[in-house]
């Protein structure tokens, strides 16, 4: 218990945030049955807070009603948290359960779930992960499906993914030229190794590509072996969805067009260690990084080729192969991006940070380290991370997005303040730009490069606490520089007056951080749910705009002052609100007072299949800020 008065200011942005009344059928307090989802959704992504005793309106702002018999719902809340029928593992002790007083009698209580470790998940209710495991998208608790729950498992029980012995598989499936190129690496750089000399089995053995099961007495070639130096063939067999992506943009950014591209299209051996070697040459190709010189020797090896081989080999050895995701780098005009299948094993904070080393592909992280790429004591990130910034880079982009799930960095070639966005910026804003301080105008410059920016983001880039740049982004709304969208962790912020740059369009590279939940940009949704999640998530102020603008309530009127009227009127309604704007699905829903998902599956994806209406960023369906315009020429 704390004598602190509950204050809605001391409600951290940075942190997800779920708020429950839990007032009962007597007002007096009790637990509500949602929280469980909650826990378990928290404990399986990235943690958060939930809040009993206040109540979240419909504008996402929190109103505080407080709970007359605290100990009444607390005693309840041990009760089944320590119940294993109730829920699969407590993750708290008393420290992260505070009760805070409201100044009336009332106490508000708090509840800090964090994220549970890899070994502890799946994190799931009701004595079933099947069915009980959740997960938080946006700003709500989704069931996980069977098989995102089965990777949590196989993830609990495997230090090394790569270390399984392949049934059937024989030294005959890998391709002996790539091998041969991988022995003359390790030969030419460290001479007097003693593995040179081993023969093709035995060297397999001790590099990791091959192995004996002590128990079983079970021996064959790894995952790991065949995925550095197998054919294509074998791999596929092996790993079904195996697939390798590298694209290099031209030099408008163009995303339906590239100007080189490598797939695993049968004209190479498809493994690991040869697109490493191909793709790293694509990426030092035509850096306009000028060299140094260490003594009287030319140095070509700069801190940016550093940093991109170093983010290359970490994608590689952290994916998960036998996830629905490709492993995929992007060669934009200004940033170079990597994204890898599966979520991190340690949280964004701890990789930046560095020394927590939970490699999901030790062995293929090995192979690499023999020959003197990547590093095995967890300091890729941070040595990714300090490279750049050594050619005063912007800071790297680095985050997780849960749909489907991969992990994902971006590094831009663009300095912190480039040169003509604070002239663009001072000719906006006029001298009072130049009188911001220096954090300040890192925000507002960040908001300008990279489309919009967030507390998460701001910490990345200053290093400063959430707390304080929470007072920052608001004294910068204050005055008129920044616009919010979004509450709690998923709020963004774009320069005021200012068109925001359509990242759909001008990357070919997921999306930006802040929206850490978003889906990445090429995979086809997995279902009609997960388009569908966001939809609650969609239109924060706009929406309140829309709700208010009397002229679209007008034209939305022969179906919003109705129930049951003909499809045609409801499509013919639509294409008259979409008509020169983009609206959100829960705008379009709310101003013909329908529900989201019956808007969405009775009219806005059959529109969109005849060609009716468009949408804002046509390559990322699920796109969290996803918008609908009526195609002019579309086909009635």
């Amino acid at each position: 218990m704390t004598d602190a008065v509950f204050n809605l200011d001391n409600v951290r942005e940075d942190l997800e945030l779920e708020a429950k009344r839990a007032g009962g059928r007597d007002g007096k307090g009790t637990l509500p049955k949602e929280l469980w989802e909650t826990y378990s959704a928290f404990a399986n992504t990235d943690g958060g807070v939930i809040l009993l005793g206040v109540e979240e309106r419909p504008d996402h702002t929190l109103e505080v009603f407080g709970i007359e018999k605290p100990a009444r719902v607390l005693d309840e809340f041990w009760a089944q948290l320590n119940n294993p029928q109730k829920v699969s593992r407590n993750l708290l002790d008393r420290e992260c359960v505070t009760q805070y007083s409201t100044g009336d009698g009332r106490s508000v209580v708090e509840i800090y779930v964090p994220r549970a470790t890899r070994r502890a998940r799946p994190i799931y209710i009701n004595g079933n992960p099947i069915t009980g495991t959740f997960k938080r998208q946006h700003a709500g608790d989704y069931h996980c499906t069977e098989e995102e729950v089965r990777r949590m498992m196989a993830e609990q029980s495997e230090d090394e993914r790569d270390a399984r012995i392949l049934t059937g598989f024989t030294i005959k499936d890998l391709d002996q030229e790539c091998l041969k190129a991988y022995r003359n690496r390790l030969a030419s750089l460290k001479p007097d190794h003693p593995y040179n000399s081993a023969e093709p089995l035995d060297f397999l053995r001790k590099v990791g590509g091959w192995r004996t099961d002590r128990i079983s007495g079970d021996e064959g070639l790894t995952v790991a072996g065949l995925l550095m130096f197998g054919k294509l063939e074998a791999i596929n067999e092996a790993l079904p969805y195996y697939f390798l992506d590298y694209r290099e943009l031209p030099i408008d950014g163009a995303k339906t067009t590239w100007v080189d591209r490598l797939t695993p299209d049968g004209t190479w051996s498809g493994n690991l260690y040869d697109f490493y070697r191909s793709v790293i040459q694509r990426l030092f190709r035509d850096l306009k990084v000028p060299f140094r010189l260490d003594g009287q020797e030319r140095e070509d090896d700069t801190p940016v080729h550093k940093a991109l081989r170093e983010a290359l080999i970490n994608a590689i050895v952290h994916a998960d192969y036998s996830a629905s995701t490709s492993i995929l780098v992007v060669k934009g005009p200004d940033y170079v991006g990597f994204r890898n299948p599966g979520l991190m094993r340690v949280s964004i904070d701890q990789a930046l940070e560095g020394g927590q080393s939970d490699c999901r592909n030790r062995s293929l992280q090995r192979m690499f380290s023999l020959i003197g790429l990547g590093e095995q004591a967890g300091s890729g990130i941070p040595r990714v991370v300090e490279n750049w910034k050594a050619q005063h880079y912007r800071f790297p982009e680095l985050w997780e997005s849960q749909e489907p799930e991969s992990t994902l960095m971006r590094l831009r070639m663009v300095s912190l303040l480039p040169e003509e966005t604070l002239a663009e910026l001072r000719g906006h804003f006029g001298s009072d730009f130049d009188r911001l301080g220096e954090n300040e105008r890192l925000a507002v410059t960040t908001a300008r490069v990279e489309s919009f920016v967030s507390n998460g983001r701001v910490q990345q880039i200053t290093r400063l606490h959430p707390r304080d740049i929470t007072i920052l982004l608001k004294k910068l709304v204050e005055r008129g520089y920044l616009l919010p969208d979004g509450h709690g962790r998923a709020t963004t912020y774009r320069v005021s007056g200012l068109e925001a740059i359509d990242l759909a369009h001008s990357t070919d590279f997921s999306t930006h951080p802040s929206a850490s939940r978003m889906r990445s940009d090429d995979i086809p949704p997995s279902s009609d749910h997960l388009e569908a999640s966001s939809d609650h998530l969609e239109a924060s102020s706009d929406h309140l705009k829309t709700k208010l603008d009397p002229i679209l309530v007008e034209i939305a009127e022969p179906v919003r002052s109705r129930g049951k009227v003909l499809p045609e009127l409801v499509e013919a309604t639509i294409l008259d609100l979409c008509r020169g704007r983009f609206l959100s699905l829960s705008e379009i829903a709310n101003l013909l007072d329908r529900k989201s998902n019956g808007v969405r599956f009775r009219f806005i994806k059959p529109m969109l299949t005849k060609g009716l209406l468009e949408r804002r960023f046509p390559q990322q369906p699920n796109h969290e800020r996803q918008a609908y315009r009526t195609r002019e020429g579309g086909h009635e």
